[in-house]
């Protein structure tokens, strides 16, 4: 049995009880991937996140776990682990973070109060889903999008989304991951979503980073834009800025710490 420190962070949000929580063990020592598994089902957030220091100065790996199995990527525990370290003295203010990950080399940065992550875009596919053909769960389907594992559907507007009902068996039933609905945001946002992934233990996201470096290309493609400001309209609802570059996307937000504490495993 061991003590092993771990802390709750608010990602894309600079209020408490907002955003989307994820837990961050910085790790002294190795950790099993079972052990990772049991402690992300034992806390029961959307992601935990595991860093552990690398041979390599100013490079760390970094795995994430919902409560049912491991991801291939994470935005908004990225965004948390990455602001646990520099506050916790494991990086230097102004010295940028690597994280060696299952998606390739992630690098972060700190900007002032914002987390700056440099992530992969993720590119979309112009497409109809063949059991939504023109609407999803009575929406109206503007249009569709395929990406890996998931589907983007664009909506008429943003109340459509907010509003959005979805089934979730029928989602777990229809794709490999889940589901982004999308519409033109307003009051000084370019575009609002909400994410859905019950195949990942995920019913609706909070905010969801990885989903954005999809919005981001579906959303260039359309308006020809390289800088958005995101809302996501779930609950408890969060707040992104992003960029284009090239093939890789830019994607900014808070974050505030919510506990820290000890595990026994």
């Amino acid at each position: 049995m061991r003590n092993l420190a771990i802390a709750v962070l608010d990602s894309f949000t600079e209020k408490v009880f907002s955003g989307n929580p994820a837990a961050v063990c910085l790790l002294e020592s190795p950790l099993l991937k079972e052990e990772m598994q049991a402690i992300a089902m034992e806390m029961n957030l959307s992601e935990t996140a595991f860093v552990e220091k690398t041979q390599e100065e100013g490079s760390f790996s970094l795995r994430w776990f919902t409560p049912t199995l491991e991801v291939d990527l994470c935005g908004h525990a990225t965004l948390a682990s990455a602001f646990w370290m520099y506050a916790e003295g494991w990086v230097a203010e102004g010295k940028v973070i690597r994280f060696q990950t299952r998606s390739g080399e992630l690098r972060v940065t700190k900007q002032d109060d914002l987390i700056c992550m440099d992530f992969p875009l993720i590119p979309t596919r112009l497409d109809h889903h063949p059991a939504y053909d023109g609407q999803i769960f009575g929406s109206k389907i503007v249009q569709a999008a395929q990406l890996w594992r998931n589907w983007i559907f664009e909506l008429a507007d943003e109340e459509a989304v907010r509003s959005f009902q979805p089934d979730f068996v029928q989602i777990a039933a229809t794709s490999e991951e889940g589901f982004i609905v999308t519409a033109v945001g307003s009051k000084g946002y370019d575009m609002v979503s909400r994410y859905f992934g019950p195949n990942v233990g995920v019913p609706e996201d909070p905010v969801t980073g990885f989903a954005h470096s999809a919005l981001v290309d579906y959303w260039n493609q359309k308006t020809r834009k390289i800088k958005f400001k995101a809302y996501q309209a779930s609950k408890r609802g969060g707040e992104l800025f992003l960029e284009k570059k090239g093939d890789r996307v830019l994607i900014q937000g808070k974050v505030v710490r919510v506990s820290v504490g000890i595990m026994t495993c």
